[in-house]
């Protein structure tokens, strides 16, 4: 398995699944692991945000990467998202998952704090100088409230060869235009939010972290496959049926609403960990919706 060749095809960001006593099923997590690869998916990434790694305990965060480590046997790569509240925790968690077998890093901006390049970039430097392994940049400043600008990425990748990657998750398409003409192919491009997939792959993006494939693997696998194949008109017919579920990751509730799309679609539990609390009410209630018109409407893949 080359390191080039783990930034390229839909890559899950997992969900961790809860038993009903609110441990991490470590059973059904290697099941639906070895389900993605299964249908096409081409790594996993675990400890992302949809992972709820935030409330993950650092320990329990090394056993999530032991058991999909073990459970895909290295017919494809293990990528952590590596997050803490602490540089330190970061540097950590980055060499403790080498030392488990992970492929490559997702490096992601520090919980709760966020301010400004100097202090950013020495957190990222600190994570990607940890290991030699590949790493792919977490950009995402909806949620972690810290931008990364493409001449800052470009900074990072000009200074560290184990850089490979990045994942732009600002929902500006704009910036795959900007960080090619930094670098050229410097970077392998990958999409982060689910809504934007054909959009970025039009602009170059090679890769997909994707959310929604932990319910609908083989149709999300066929998206990406239309729009890198044969472009948007290719894939719009199928993206018009999928974008509804797609806009579900783009919320602040995405994890409980893609965990309720997977218990829908028999592909898992839409337990959750607290403070999030399954989706109740009128919200759930128009979740719904959308949900069923989908399953009803489901293509033939």
């Amino acid at each position: 398995m080359s390191n080039a060749s783990i930034w390229h095809g839909v890559i899950p960001a997992i969900t961790t699944p809860f038993t009903a006593d609110g441990q991490v099923d470590h059973d059904f997590l290697a099941k639906h692991a070895r389900m993605m690869i299964d249908s096409g998916c081409k790594g996993i990434v675990p400890l992302g945000s949809l992972g709820e790694a935030a409330t993950l305990t650092f320990d329990e965060k090394l056993a999530i990467i032991r058991t999909l480590v073990k459970a895909l046997e290295g017919r494809a790569p293990v990528i952590p998202g590596i997050a803490s509240l602490s540089t330190d925790e970061a540097v950590r968690l980055a060499r403790e998952a080498k030392a488990l077998g992970a492929s490559g890093l997702m490096v992601l901006p520090p919980y709760v704090y966020s301010t400004d390049w100097r202090e950013m970039g020495a957190h990222l430097r600190a994570v990607i100088s940890a290991t030699d392994l590949p790493c792919m940049l977490y950009n995402n400043p909806i949620a972690y409230k810290t931008d990364f600008s493409p001449e800052q990425i470009a900074e990072l990748a000009h200074e560290f060869p184990n850089v490979q990657a990045v994942k732009e998750s600002s929902g500006d398409v704009r910036r795959f235009a900007a960080l090619r003409s930094l670098l050229g192919n410097r970077l392998e491009l990958l999409v982060g939010m689910d809504d934007a997939i054909v959009e970025g792959v039009a602009m170059g993006a090679r890769g997909w972290i994707a959310g929604l494939v932990n319910a609908y693997p083989k149709e999300s696998v066929k998206l990406f496959e239309l729009a890198r194949d044969g472009g948007a008109d290719a894939a719009a017919e199928l993206y018009a049926w999928f974008l509804p579920l797609l806009r579900l990751d783009t919320v602040p509730k995405f994890v409980q609403l893609i965990k309720l799309v997977q218990e829908k679609v028999g592909m898992g539990s839409e337990r959750v960990r607290a403070p999030r609390l399954a989706m109740d009410g009128a919200e759930r209630e128009a979740a719904l919706r959308v949900i069923d018109h989908a399953i009803a409407h489901a293509p033939v893949i």
